[in-house]
């Protein structure tokens, strides 16, 4: 056992693997939202909903560029 000599090199853990890591960040804001998207934004839902029953679509670009802000900012991609 005197022959074999067991050596550490901390320097080796410090290496370009630790650097590698540390370039993947953890998901952002565009990680999985945490609703469904049924249940995201009722409020403009609603109103969006409302205006193109009496309305028709094209009469409520606001509402529903309004609902599709509101499901961004709640992670989804729309």
């Amino acid at each position: 056992m005197a022959g074999i000599s067991l050596q550490t090199n901390p320097t080796s853990v410090s290496g370009p693997a630790q650097t590698q890591g540390s370039v993947m960040s953890p998901p952002g804001p565009e990680s999985k939202p945490k609703k469904k998207i049924c249940c995201a934004c009722p409020d403009t839902k609603k109103v969006r909903d409302e205006c193109i029953v009496e309305h028709g679509e094209a009469a409520c670009e606001k509402w529903i560029e309004a609902h599709r802000k509101c499901l961004r900012a709640e992670g989804f991609n729309v």
